[in-house]
């Protein structure tokens, strides 16, 4: 990795803009890929960063894990030739989980949540394990009690042997973490809203599904319909998720996989208000959950919306579509036109892109392309065939094509009609409708916003709307960054738990993007975390000269290099020097806090 640099001049200055990069090959080619935005790195800038690690750590340096700096003077004597390094661990990433699971107060909130019991492992601590593993590496809890937690520092951070941590214990966490959904929820969002100055006065709500590997015979909610990851063939659950203006989480449910998402509308709605209370929030919702009942629902209770329209709804404004009157221009390449609605207590919103127009004309013309072909290839058929045709199977023919290009099927009017000069006894007749490519002339990327919000100008309500791509990135961060799907598990509860600890791991995931947006290291989690998930802790073996057999064994974080160090310096971080050895490590090692043996360690070596 390295640094490079851009200047812009801003009011008569120049001002230099540093962005950390690192080659990657994609495709056999090597690009540069910006791992961070580092901003002017202005010391007024590394002050603040400085400032919001301590207001989200709310701690010091965690001395109760590592070991205290001391001042010892002793000197000892070591075997040059002896000394190795054993135990390699990552650190870095699992590191920087832990602190993300304090700076939301998640280990305080379990400790009070599971309190100890009988159990040889604290219920919190496995908890932390199963969602910095989901933070750090995807997995399985058999791959992250046989491999992943062996090959981290994790054991040193949480002071939990790896010998102790099994899939038995992960499997039974998950259970004792379940019952305690709602009040994790409502945690985090008093914690979240403290951390980050957030406002609930707008939520944003979409639903989407993941699926199953194998039958899941013994959960209910486990059905097929309509897949999102395009898996017809699996059974799946719908999750719900309610999320602020910035994406960050303020809760979530599980549905059957058959739900439709109209139907959700309400129970998520009370549910929340019945978490948070009955603010004055808008809901942001796309045109999936629109339907008579839900907007009528909405008036009758005095909740305020914002909700994308169905398709069918163009037809409705096709006079206000076609004139060129009253747009405006919201954002470069984007009109709206504010329509009042017939009975005067909603606001319709107009929408064109130019983008979106592109892509729509390109998808009906690739689809009219795929009918003609297909037409002109059956009228071929028709004309060669030496057989009689059954109409009713032409007719089928003729269905099944136009239900596979349904974006053009409507521009066509397709016969088939008696022909007794063929030996088919049939002929096709089709054309164009000339009003289809009118109305596909105005209507291409259009769509409609509806809403009870009486004081926003259009520019306000398509800006809000458009928001929804929070909720959006979410789902996405949850299936590819944070492997959601697919579930392994066949019980409705291990289900639910695994969707839980999920939802924990998206929870430290916009924790750390909302710290370093805030640092001006961009938004993009996953970069911080491999760059940082490189620094690793070893043990430093040094063989002592003087009392054959016995060795002194330093437990050391890597020093991070240049770009790593810088990272850490932005988001306000000071990685540990040394870690404490465990009780078990110490029997035929000398400790390494002994006067006797640290004296000018460095000087002799």
């Amino acid at each position: 990795m390295y640094l490079r640099h851009s200047v812009r001049r801003k009011d008569g200055k120049a001002h230099t803009y540093w962005r950390l990069v690192r080659s990657v090959r994609r495709n056999g080619k090597v690009v540069q890929e910006t791992v961070a935005q580092l901003g002017e790195l202005d010391a007024e800038g590394r002050a603040k960063a400085k400032t919001l690690a301590r207001e989200i750590t709310g701690r010091g340096e965690q001395r109760e894990l590592f070991e205290e700096a001391g001042s010892a003077e002793a000197t000892a004597k070591v075997r040059l030739d002896h000394i190795r390094v054993e135990r390699g661990r990552s650190f870095g990433g699992v590191w920087l989980g832990w602190r993300l699971w304090q700076a939301l107060r998640l280990d305080v909130l379990c400790e009070e949540l599971l309190p100890r019991g009988r159990e040889q492992v604290p219920w919190p601590v496995m908890a932390a394990v199963m969602v910095i593993a989901r933070l750090c590496e995807p997995s399985s809890e058999l791959h992250v009690a046989e491999d992943w937690y062996r090959r981290t520092a994790l054991e040193d951070v949480l002071g939990l042997p790896a010998d102790r941590v099994n899939d038995d214990r992960l499997y039974r966490a998950l259970d004792r973490l379940l019952p305690h959904k709602e009040a994790i929820e409502r945690h985090l969002v008093k914690r979240l809203g403290e951390l980050f100055d957030l406002s609930y006065d707008l939520l944003l709500y979409d639903v989407t599904s993941t699926y199953f590997e194998g039958e899941a015979a013994r959960n209910p909610l486990a059905q097929r319909g309509h897949s999102r990851d395009h898996r017809p063939d699996c059974k799946q659950v719908c999750i719900a998720l309610v999320v602020t203006r910035e994406g960050m989480p303020l809760g979530y449910e599980v549905f059957a996989g058959n739900r439709t998402d109209v139907t959700t509308v309400e129970e998520i709605v009370e549910a929340m208000e019945s978490r948070y209370g009955m603010a004055d929030r808008i809901w942001v919702m796309d045109r999936g959950m629109s339907s008579t009942e839900n907007v009528s629902w909405l008036q009758e209770t005095g909740r305020r919306y914002l909700i994308g329209t169905p398709k069918s709804e163009l037809r409705r404004w096709s006079r206000e579509i076609a004139s060129s009157r009253d747009w405006r221009s919201v954002r470069d390449g984007v009109e709206a036109k504010l329509c009042p609605g017939p009975d005067g207590n909603e606001t319709f919103l107009l929408c064109r892109s130019a983008d979106r127009r592109a892509k729509e004309r390109a998808m009906h013309e690739r689809f009219s392309k795929r009918i003609e072909e297909r037409l002109a290839s059956l009228g071929r058929r028709l004309g060669r065939s030496r057989k009689r045709l059954d109409r009713e199977a032409v007719g089928r023919q003729i269905g099944r094509m136009l239900a596979q290009n349904s974006r053009a099927a409507g521009r066509y009017q397709i016969r088939v009609e008696d022909d007794p000069t063929q030996a088919a006894g049939l002929r096709l007749v089709w054309s164009a409708k000339p009003e289809w490519d009118t109305w596909a002339q105005h209507s291409e990327g259009t769509y409609i916003l509806r809403t009870n919000v009486s004081d926003w100008s259009s520019e306000e309500l398509w800006r809000t709307y458009i928001q929804l791509t929070e909720a959006e990135a979410a789902f996405r961060i949850h299936k590819s960054d944070l492997s959601i799907r697919p579930i392994w598990h066949q019980k409705q509860e291990r289900v639910e738990a695994h969707i839980l600890v999920c939802f924990l791991g998206y929870v430290l995931w916009k924790t750390l993007e909302q710290w370093q947006r805030r640092a001006e290291l961009g938004n993009s989690p996953r970069t911080v975390l491999e760059e940082i998930g490189r620094i690793q802790s070893t043990d430093v073996v040094l063989p002592l000269a003087d009392e054959p057999g016995r060795e002194l064994r330093i437990r050391c974080v890597v020093r991070p290099d240049k770009a790593q160090a810088m990272l850490l310096d932005r988001l306000g971080l000071r990685l540990p020097e040394r870690l404490r050895l465990p009780p078990t490590c110490r029997r035929n090692v000398v400790p390494t806090r002994d006067p006797k043996c640290l004296k000018n360690l460095e000087t002799n070596l």
